[in-house]
């Protein structure tokens, strides 16, 4: 039987602030990237999040991010590989500790927005994000970009790793994601996310923007937890896969 693991970025509400749906994508999705504090969450989130994932049975995962609440850990900052290595380890720590409150273990690594890009761009940033999932725990899983940088760098230092591809966002076609202020980068057709998301693990293949097609191995599909459309496409997608006779299961489940 053909199996896939569904991802979502969740936990990303703080303080007054109210972001995306947690409750009902949890029902959806089987590994559940829980912000940390930087570029969102803040303790009370945090341990909410958890808590919810571990009812539903849902992976918990970290999802360090660059200390930016203001830019959604979306803008570009010059952080060192040594920075980074520190924020990453700080965060997972943090998550760590309402995933054992919880009585659930911390399942996976996944970096948030601009720091997933520095990984891919920069193979310095790569090498510390992997070290330091390394150095907090080698059981961990990294998640990172289908045939990335990051996954190569998770390999080269021991981690299992989750190959990740998107289901609600355009490709380049060289395989990078199509820049946010693109139009057309984010999908919100719940349909059009269905389709691609099955041909993607039916056939390990999607359109990039030029209509060229690209060929990706994909362990785990994202749905972005704070897009208005995330619930719809979340349905739609898990709909179509399961009706398919694709099982949703969490990395490393057998």
């Amino acid at each position: 039987m053909t199996r896939i693991d569904l991802n979502c970025d969740l936990g990303e509400s703080f303080g007054p602030y109210t972001l995306g749906q947690d409750e009902a994508l949890l029902g959806l999705v089987s590994s559940a990237n829980i912000a940390c504090g930087f570029h969102a969450g803040d303790p009370a989130v945090m341990a909410r999040t958890v808590t919810l994932a571990v009812e539903r049975g849902v992976a918990v995962g970290a999802h360090p991010g660059l200390p930016d609440l203001a830019g959604f850990g979306r803008r570009m900052m010059a952080l060192t590989p040594k920075d980074v290595y520190s924020a990453t380890l700080y965060q997972i720590g943090a998550l760590e500790a309402f995933a054992r409150r919880s009585g659930a273990p911390l399942r996976h690594v996944k970096p948030h927005g601009a720091l997933y890009g520095m990984a891919e761009a920069d193979p310095a940033i790569a090498q510390a994000l992997a070290a330091a999932v390394r150095d907090f725990d080698p059981s961990l899983v990294l998640f990172g970009l289908a045939g990335g940088r990051l996954i190569q760098e998770g390999r080269a230092v021991g981690l299992a790793v989750a190959e990740e591809a998107f289901a609600d966002r355009a490709y380049l076609p060289d395989g990078r994601l199509a820049p946010r202020h693109q139009p057309g980068a984010v999908l919100h057709d719940p349909d059009a996310a269905a389709r691609r998301a099955l041909r993607l693990v039916q056939e390990g293949r999607l359109a990039a923007v030029d209509g060229s097609d690209l060929t990706i191995r994909a362990d785990t599909l994202c749905i972005h937890g704070d897009e208005p459309s995330a619930l719809p496409v979340a349905r739609a997608v898990r709909a179509a896969l399961t009706g398919h006779g694709v099982e949703i299961r969490r990395p490393g489940d057998r």
